[in-house]
């Protein structure tokens, strides 16, 4: 009998943690549904705001993390640490493209529209993801967003209208790091996980419903 199961996982898209997280879940998924078919998983998306207080035009990326990380020395050794866990993961990330680091709002908004429509919201998180760590762009820029929109079907003046009335996402309770994913509910693994834990996190979960 199919069973049923919704993974809510929450996300900041300037977390490059979040993209590896999101394609160790796809792995994890690829997994389950060649060992078990039955199950049926529901993946929603949700915002997560890091960062709130970055202004609209955003900050000098490499000032940023300079500032967070305290020398340049820190900084190289963060950027080597996220891509050796993007290269086994299956996903590029470029450091040396990115030279804004955005405020999120529009870009969560447009996501947020995206899951009311044919596109989908996966389908939308993964062209943000790539627009950022892959090709550099101001994800926190209304033409870049609207261009993003355009490239993916979304109906213009629903895309213009969503950041144009977009409001920062509300504070998740309970969600202090990202990514977090929640099995049903019940059962919560935080962090860019491997595959093979989300999938025992997954199979945990449908024990507990037998």
């Amino acid at each position: 009998m199919p069973l049923d199961l919704r993974i809510d996982v929450y996300v900041e898209l300037i977390c490059p943690w979040c993209l590896i997280g999101k394609r160790n879940l796809a792995r994890a998924l690829q997994q389950l549904a060649a060992s078990d078919p039955d199950v049926r998983v529901a993946v929603q998306w949700h915002a997560v705001q890091l960062i709130p207080q970055v202004p609209a035009e955003g900050w000098p990326f490499a000032e940023f993390y300079l500032k967070r990380l305290g020398s340049p020395e820190a900084v190289l050794a963060r950027q080597a640490q996220v891509k050796a866990a993007a290269a086994q993961a299956g996903v590029e990330v470029d450091f040396a493209r990115i030279a804004r680091f955005p405020n999120t709002t529009l870009a969560h908004a447009l996501l947020a529209l995206a899951a009311q429509q044919p596109v989908g919201a996966d389908a939308m998180l993964e062209r943000l993801f790539a627009a950022y760590f892959q090709r550099g762009e101001d994800i926190g820029d209304r033409d870049t967003l609207l261009a993003v929109a355009r490239e993916l079907g979304v109906a213009a003046d629903a895309a213009r209208n969503a950041l144009a009335t977009a409001n920062a996402p509300a504070p998740a309770d309970g969600v202090s790091g990202v990514p977090l994913f929640v099995f049903d509910g019940q059962f919560s693994v935080s962090g860019a996980q491997p595959p093979e834990v989300l999938l025992s996190a997954i199979r945990h979960t449908v024990q507990a419903r037998a």
